[in-house]
């Protein structure tokens, strides 16, 4: 049967997220060395190691972890949408969060100053958001897909940041007939629930619709799951095992149209 509709996942795969992270705490780590003796890599690794441990020790973690929300997102979102409890609770942890981030960073190179780290917690959300970075194959990708089959966005996260980052490109958001964030729908990939649901939206079934994404884990597994093909996008030449097998891999989103084609 012809394939009716795409889904895509959005970090990563339309928007280079890992980018827009990595050059905000270079941007913010070379704002600490003007203001203390610390190596900005040194304190990147710091950070995110410290980041990551503070943010598995919060009570919301099993929250985040089953909607998709990663540490290095809660370090710029202010989680003020969303109509699920939890997202209120985020919502007060998130300025201390980013402050004891940062500050415990600091501590880890031998520097105790939690004025500095209010004050590199304040400045990366200022650097990611100035940093909407988009795929150059992107747009020329979508414009080819839009009007032969449908669009889906299908994208883990809390509803305010995903809704942040859509609209940080413009553009972005007209060529899909349906946006799906796991932080409204209550789940994230590879939850079966949410790929039912996008499914219910795009009016087909499984056979009749393709996942292409860059995680393994969430976007194909979840794809594989419900009997959907998946299109790995591994723009990096990562090796996978075999506990995880896509339908088709690709290096470049602009190989999805001769795939589509077959």
């Amino acid at each position: 049967m012809a394939i009716q509709a795409v889904l895509f996942d959005l970090d990563d795969t339309l928007l280079w997220d890992d980018r827009s992270v990595k050059e905000a705490f270079q941007a913010t780590c070379r704002a600490a060395a003007e203001q203390a003796p610390v190596d900005p890599d040194a304190l990147e690794e710091a950070v995110r190691r410290e980041a990551r441990a503070l943010y598995e020790s919060f009570d919301t973690f099993p929250f985040t972890k089953q909607i998709g929300i990663n540490p290095f997102e809660a370090l710029w979102a202010r989680f003020s949408g969303g109509s699920l409890e939890p997202f209120r609770k985020l919502e007060q942890l998130a300025p201390g969060y980013r402050t004891a981030s940062w500050t415990r960073g600091l501590k880890a190179l031998g520097i105790d100053d939690e004025k500095l780290g209010y004050t590199l917690g304040e400045l990366f959300p200022q650097e990611r958001r100035a940093r909407p970075l988009v795929y150059e194959e992107t747009f020329e990708v979508l414009r080819d897909l839009k009007g032969k089959v449908k669009l889906l966005l299908l994208t883990n996260g809390a509803p305010d940041l995903q809704q942040e980052k859509i609209a940080g490109v413009p553009g972005l958001a007209d060529f899909f007939d349906h946006i799906v964030i796991s932080g409204s729908f209550g789940l994230g990939k590879p939850a079966p629930d949410i790929f039912r649901h996008a499914m219910q939206l795009l009016a087909i079934g499984p056979e009749e619709g393709i996942m292409v994404g860059d995680k393994l884990t969430t976007d194909i597994l979840g794809a594989n799951g419900v009997g959907m093909k998946s299109v790995w996008i591994n723009r990096h030449g990562v090796a996978r095992g075999d506990d995880i097998v896509p339908a088709c891999e690709i290096d470049n989103l602009r190989q999805l149209g001769a795939l589509l084609d077959r």
